[in-house]
């Protein structure tokens, strides 16, 4: 069977598998209220917390949908001003909480504006068809909204089979796709959340750049950028590898100028070297276009209302040190909370090091993306971003040549999977 099929069959069966799953356990037992894992969890996760939520109560693949999916949900359904998601203003404060509704004056942004648009405006051309049949709005959204989710999730699949296949041959390759599937956080990828369309562009707008197909790699990161902040990244491999491209050519034909033959090989066109640049500067565009229109209402919304930004070093280090003490307190659901999360940046870390010799620019991009959710001025959601860093399947699907290493490391992600599915599912916190 080709590699592309047999990515494929993986793909859909964990799809199928997963959305099943969090279906049984719904219907097999209900947990016990409400979440204690942060300070502020008890509040929202009692059983009437979602009342007056309309997206997060639809019952159609409700099992798919928790948390931020509300606002991805709004955006794909009726757009950034839905009077249905309560606004803020600019005088918003946690201690005295104050809503309005979005689109009426004075001021009021929604929080929608806290979410990059490409995910639910995708979701909204997806839900097109869908809305020909007997379903809600918000039940055509939904579907819509995993549909992409899973498609960027396969996307990612085969651009780290083509990044890793020269080092791994097929099975390494394979391998590596499927552990991203399975990586503890990875059932994100099968929900109502960017993680899904994110590592699709972002992988694949690298493993285009390995190829030197500049027009695509550029493209995929600048869609990347209008998914997720952290996809401005994505600029840093791409202008190192064009200006080592540039300079390993000129110094080539510096240095053979007089050998013979040399002068056969035709010099890349200024044109194309000039073209290539440009899609190297594809992040670069979209983040100044997002800016222009966006930007604002945005950093309103994150800093008011989410307390997050770019690199808030400052509050994001009080908040680590927070997170510390919550980890050695007497809270068990904090310390289990806060153990996932250092595991998975102490894992992500190490990962982008002992890759850095063989993919550089793919362990640089990693070690920005956790640099940048590190400092994001929230100490939480690190095991959810870390899987925008190829070097954690790149390395694991090197050590997974040991097939003790190979059922171990499977073992502990599916049961670590089922457990954060299963939280999710039920509207716990789960990163």
């Amino acid at each position: 069977m080709k590699p592309v099929y047999k990515i494929i069959l993986v793909w859909l069966a964990w799809a199928l598998i997963l959305i099943a799953y969090q279906n049984l356990v719904q219907a097999r037992f209900q947990p016990n209220r409400p979440d204690k894992a942060l300070s502020w969890t008890p509040n929202e996760t009692l059983a009437t917390s979602n009342k007056g939520k309309i997206y997060l109560l639809e019952p159609f693949l409700n099992s798919q949908v928790a948390w931020d999916s509300e606002y991805y949900l709004s955006i794909a359904t009726v757009g950034y001003d839905d009077p249905a998601v309560p606004g803020i203003r600019t005088d918003f404060r946690w201690s005295n909480p104050q809503y309005c509704v979005p689109g009426k004056p004075p001021e009021c942004y929604s929080r929608n504006y806290a979410f990059f648009p490409l995910y639910p405006n995708v979701s909204r051309i997806v839900a097109l068809p869908l809305r020909a049949l007997p379903l809600t709005p918000i039940a055509a959204s939904t579907p819509a909204a995993v549909i992409v989710s899973l498609l960027g999730a396969l996307g990612a699949m085969f651009a780290l089979y083509d990044l890793t296949r020269d080092e791994l041959e097929e099975s390494g390759a394979l391998r590596a796709a499927f552990y991203l599937l399975i990586f503890p956080s990875g059932f994100f990828l099968a929900q109502v959340y960017t993680e899904g369309l994110f590592v699709g562009l972002a992988f694949g707008s690298l493993a285009f750049l390995k190829r030197r197909q500049w027009l695509l790699a550029g493209l995929l990161a600048a869609f990347a950028t209008l998914t997720r902040a952290a996809g401005a990244l994505l600029f840093v491999p791409l202008i190192v590898t064009w200006a080592l491209d540039v300079y390993k050519m000129y110094t080539f034909r510096l240095l053979n100028k007089n050998t013979v033959g040399a002068e056969d090989r035709p010099p890349t066109p200024v044109w194309r070297i000039f073209l290539n640049l440009v899609c190297a500067f594809g992040p670069v565009f979209a983040w100044l276009i997002w800016n222009a229109t966006l930007g604002s209402a945005f950093r309103t919304v994150e800093d008011l209302y989410f307390s997050r930004g770019i690199l808030l070093i400052g509050p994001s280090i009080k908040a680590w040190s927070d997170a510390y003490q919550s980890f050695i307190s007497n809270n068990l659901q904090a310390r289990a909370y806060y153990g996932v999360e250092f595991v998975a940046i102490i894992i992500a870390l190490a990962a982008c090091i002992l890759t850095m010799k063989r993919y550089p620019l793919i362990s640089v991009f990693g070690l920005l993306v956790i640099v940048f959710s590190f400092f994001s001025g929230a100490a939480q959601g690190m095991h959810r971003y870390v899987l925008a860093v190829p070097s954690i399947f790149i390395l694991f699907a090197r050590w997974g040549k040991n097939i003790v290493f190979d059922r171990s490391w499977t073992l502990i992600s599916l049961l670590s999977m089922g457990l954060m599915a299963t939280l999710f599912t039920f509207d716990f916190w789960a990163g």
